[in-house]
């Protein structure tokens, strides 16, 4: 079987209409509250999403802030797939993307 992620862009205004989908995984792109968007659709409705792409200019340690309270705000390791809100920019720091790769690896919530 191959899961299904259903993205709308600007979607994320309707939330409430997309938690009967019958899909596997809702994404949602950067400009969400990732933590209104796990009230919204529930604790059962795995979540893709949402860093700001632009993160990814700043220096290690808000790359690390981003993945970490993106992690926290979708309920924690495990509970979403983390990505960028609507993917790499155009002369994103090679260096930057791997901050976050490393980052998503190592995080194991703030309760850990």
């Amino acid at each position: 079987t191959v899961p299904v992620i259903y993205f709308a862009n600007g979607g994320s205004s309707y939330l409430e209409l997309q938690r009967d989908m019958g899909c596997d995984m809702i994404a949602v792109d950067w400009s969400v509250d990732l933590a209104e968007a796990r009230k919204i659709l529930g604790p059962e409705i795995p979540i893709s999403g949402n860093i700001d792409p632009t993160v990814l200019f700043g220096s290690k340690e808000q790359i690390e802030t981003a993945v970490r309270e993106c992690i926290d705000n979708a309920g924690g390791p495990g509970k979403h797939l983390l990505n960028l809100g609507h993917g790499v920019m155009q002369g994103t720091p090679e260096e930057a993307v791997g901050w976050l790769v490393d980052e998503c690896k190592r995080y194991k919530g703030k309760d850990a």
